[in-house]
């Protein structure tokens, strides 16, 4: 696979894996949020993904002194989470609304981001992460135009919410796999 189709398809895999719950938190969220301040809080939850993408970058660049193979290890972090998610599912009901609640639980609901994107940018190196940070912008806005869209359809959320936990575990696993390719350890 060319390099930078194997970069769009993991950096993918990457983003809506570990932001599939999220999108029907969002989603939810929006839906007991007054319409005039949808914008805003979609900004509040577009600048805590990238606070996550930061992070992650940083967590990765701290990678750097570790080599590629070892780092792929870090493939446990989404198989532990699949694990767990198969034998808890959760879902989250959301009741609070505004900027700040929508930084903070975006934040809070983003460790999974990190334990999967730190390891996926740090094997990337600089071009390829730097693609793979404009495929998450790219994401994050269809995620954001999406969740705004679909919040006006509440039996939908209350699906998306349904199912999400049945689903999340097998990214997770996709993802942990994704992870020991990209970092060549299998």
């Amino acid at each position: 696979m060319p390099t930078y189709v194997a970069v769009v398809v993991a950096a993918s895999l990457a983003f809506v894996g570990t932001m599939f719950d999220n999108f029907f938190a969002f989603a939810a969220q929006l839906v007991v949020t007054e319409a005039k301040r949808h914008r805003r809080v979609s900004w509040a939850h577009a600048f805590s993904v990238a606070l996550l993408v930061v992070i992650a970058a940083a967590v990765g660049s701290v990678l750097a002194a570790v080599p590629l193979r070892l780092v792929g290890v870090l493939a446990i972090a989404p198989l532990a989470l699949a694990v767990h998610a198969f034998r808890h599912p959760v879902t989250r009901e959301q009741y609070r609304r505004g900027v700040v609640t929508t930084f903070a639980l975006t934040l809070t609901l983003g460790g999974d981001n990190v334990a999967v994107w730190a390891p996926l940018l740090r094997a990337n190196g600089v071009a390829r992460g730097v693609a793979t940070i404009v495929i998450f912008a790219l994401w994050e806005l269809l995620f954001v135009t999406s969740a705004s869209a679909l919040a006006k359809r509440e039996n939908i959320v209350r699906w998306g919410t349904r199912v999400a936990p049945r689903v999340v575990p097998w990214l997770y696993l996709a993802l942990g796999v994704v992870i020991l390719v990209e970092c060549h350890t299998i």
